[in-house]
């Protein structure tokens, strides 16, 4: 199947370019095909983010959006924002930073907004195909983009076709933009084959996991509106991240600890230490005789300025989190991520029309048209930020640094602080580091994973070749566990790597890839980068709906 457009991944940034594209069609004109795939079983269904909406894109976008009776955005304005210092028992209110201020913003889930979104899509004539997942990037003769195979249905863990087999799409189009999201498969194999980092001479990616629940909590205790972040608790001092709680509307609050995956000491177990922090007495109040009504975990870029890779590539770009445009200090990327879509799809509609049918279309202008854009000249003042963070002197050190870079030299600082290590190259091994002790679950405010698994409503066909994939199956038993203690089984949010006793009375990795949560954290924190994630089947993963 042959488009003019097509977009990989029904995100903010895919839609949002998707419906631009379709905007300039209307405007000139042009008759021009958009396609839309979505890996997950509906639009919105991968969708996860603690989301105070600054709505600077969606209104060039769509700015009769407040009018639109049908918008989730404008039902909870942001009311009033608190940032506190916690320690084990109490929580100290500080003063709010100027990037942590939410006047004009709105408290969301994104999950619903993108259903939204992308209803305006098809309403313009944009074809978007949910549960097709973008398997492999396909080149032309000349080496450049042109197009994308999906995965093959139906073929069982042996390799071979089952009765209900289904050959792959393959969806060809004259521009293909990648919106996957944070570390997405195809946009890593992109800008690796077309050296998109070394191009820009970006600096090394750095990221975040953020675990994330959705509660429906007492209505005395619901603050419509009230924005709440915190840095301290439970988190060791040398490791970055905070956490945060924001009231949405209907008495649900949506929660979440945020862990930098650059941390040290491999015995940290990220959804213990999200549990932990649900025990602060802070958040413990507001969460008894509460619902639990959902559970996810996904990846973020938090590299910035410094580390945004070369956006064009021959036939096609990079949009949204598959660069890495999250603005740190003020937890927002889904402004951005829409902002950048909307330049790609003007540039991909202006090569179309002005460039010779046949030929690779040329989107440098995408790249030029963001570097003065808003968005560059808003992570570029905020680009050191993140990495003072990392100068040895931990989260006090980084908030002084932080004040001084924003209220001092009001982000004009006249160097830039370096990025110098990939997540992965960061852990220290187990016999150097203090292992951490996790309490048992309450079953009322704390969970074991199984149960928090439930509630995301994740799930993958079994009978399907492992979407994990070990590049040397023996390294794990050689290096991450003798050295690093095996160090998998414990930033997974979902219980998919585990080490179980063999027939030998070793350990062994047993990888559990039906739970997988699709948030790309093995790929990343693999100290052997032995870890591959590639797509599954359409549709497998989790069903989110509220986050």
């Amino acid at each position: 199947m042959h488009f003019d457009l097509l977009v990989v991944g029904a995100g903010p940034a895919g839609l949002s370019a998707a419906i631009r594209f379709k905007q300039l069609c209307k405007e000139k004109g042009q008759d021009l095909s958009v396609c839309v795939i979505e890996k997950g079983s509906e639009v919105g269904a991968h969708i996860l983010s603690g989301n105070v909406l600054q709505p600077t894109a969606l209104e060039e976008l769509l700015p009769e959006w407040r009018d639109d009776a049908d918008c989730p955005v404008h039902r909870q304005p942001a009311t009033a924002s608190r940032f506190y210092y916690m320690t084990s028992k109490f929580g100290v209110r500080l003063p709010n930073p100027p990037q942590m201020k939410h006047k004009g913003n709105f408290v969301i889930s994104l999950s619903e907004t993108v259903r939204w979104l992308g209803r305006k899509a098809e309403e313009l004539g944009v074809e978007i195909f949910p549960g097709f997942a973008g398997a492999k990037v396909m080149y032309g003769p000349g080496g450049e983009v042109h197009g994308v195979q999906t995965n093959d249905f139906g073929v069982g863990k042996d390799g071979k076709r089952k009765d209900s087999f289904q050959l792959g799409m393959a969806l060809t189009a004259r521009a293909t933009l990648l919106a996957e999201g944070c570390r997405g498969s195809l946009s890593q194999a992109v800008m690796k084959r077309f050296g998109l980092r070394e191009k820009a001479g970006a600096q090394p990616q750095t990221y975040a996991l953020g675990l994330k629940e959705v509660w429906e909590v007492a209505p005395e205790k619901h603050k419509p509106g009230l924005v709440v972040h915190a840095v301290g608790h439970p988190l060791p001092w040398d490791v970055y991240g905070g956490s945060f709680i924001y009231h949405m509307p209907d008495n649900r609050v949506a929660l979440g600890l945020v862990v930098a995956l650059d941390y040290r000491n491999p015995h940290l177990n990220l959804f213990q230490e999200f549990q932990q922090w649900k025990r602060h007495p802070m958040v413990s109040r507001l969460l008894e005789g509460g619902t639990c009504l959902q559970y996810g975990a996904r990846t973020l870029n938090e590299g910035g300025w410094q580390s945004i890779p070369s956006l064009a590539f021959p036939g096609g770009a990079l949009v949204g989190d598959s660069a890495g445009f999250l603005n740190v200090p003020k937890i927002k990327g889904t402004h951005t991520a829409m902002k950048s879509g909307m330049l790609a799809a003007e540039a991909a509609f202006n090569a179309m029309t002005s460039q010779p049918a046949g030929k690779p279309l040329d989107l440098s202008a995408y790249e030029t048209s963001f570097k003065s854009s808003w968005v560059d000249q808003e992570l570029f003042r905020e680009r050191n930020i993140r990495p003072s963070f990392s100068l040895g002197a931990g989260i006090w050190g980084g908030i002084a640094y932080s004040a001084l870079d924003t209220y001092l030299l009001r982000g004009q600082a006249p160097w830039t602080l370096r990025h110098r290590y990939a997540d992965h190259e960061r852990l220290k091994p187990a016999a150097e580091c203090a292992p951490r002790e996790y309490p048992k679950p309450d079953g009322q405010i704390t969970f074991d994973l199984n149960t928090s698994l439930f509630r995301s409503q994740t799930n993958h066909e079994h009978d399907q070749p492992p979407h994990l994939r070990l590049v040397n199956p023996k390294l794990p038993e050689v290096v991450n566990l003798p050295v690093y203690d095996g160090p998998e089984a414990r930033y997974c949010p979902a219980g998919v790597y585990e080490w179980v006793t063999g027939e030998d009375g070793g350990k062994q990795l047993q990888i559990n890839a039906q739970n997988c949560l699709h948030c790309k954290a093995c790929d990343i924190k693999d100290p052997t980068q032995n870890i591959r994630w590639t797509v599954p089947e359409g549709g497998g993963g989790p069903s989110y709906t509220v986050m």
